[in-house]
């Protein structure tokens, strides 16, 4: 399972923010980001300097911004928790209107699941971020993440 979540401007993306000065580093402040997008404490999801996968810096106005990307296996049962708990986070309706299910299949017609998935609008680099993370956390092989990502730009 892998999850995303929509945007208060109806994109999807993954949870995470700015830091803030009491945050002692990057892993702190994405927990702190965490909890309050989805509203589970560090005994649910605890992100660690080894789920580090990448950085990505851009040059967007009005402020250059580094976003560093980070990916976690976590089981069935941790993403429910999850998704249970962020109906009740502090942001939830207002940064975040859900968290989302990302499809790990392609329907026979070769379109629907992830490649659909794939056409949605994302924020930044989001999108890029997922097939990353698909990649990295081998939740789909080689062959099926090419498959789908040409699928959608087909579709």
């Amino acid at each position: 399972m892998l999850g995303m979540q929509m945007r208060f401007d109806g994109k999807i993306g993954f949870p995470g923010g700015f830091m803030d000065p009491r945050d002692g580093s990057l892993e702190e402040g994405l927990n702190r980001e965490l909890c309050e997008e989805l509203g589970c404490d560090s005994k649910v999801v605890r992100i660690l300097e080894a789920d580090y996968a990448s950085s990505h810096a851009t040059e967007a106005l009005p402020q250059k911004v580094v976003a560093h990307f980070y990916t976690k296996r976590i089981s069935l049962e941790e993403l429910r928790k999850v998704e249970a708990c962020s109906m009740q986070a502090k942001d939830h309706g207002r940064e975040v209107l859900g968290v989302i299910r990302v499809p790990l299949y392609t329907l026979r017609d070769g379109f629907g699941g992830l490649p659909a998935f794939l056409t949605n609008t994302f924020i930044g680099n989001a999108k890029e971020q997922l097939v990353e993370a698909l990649r990295k956390l081998r939740l789909l092989n080689e062959a099926e993440l090419r498959a789908a990502v040409t699928a959608s730009r087909v579709g």
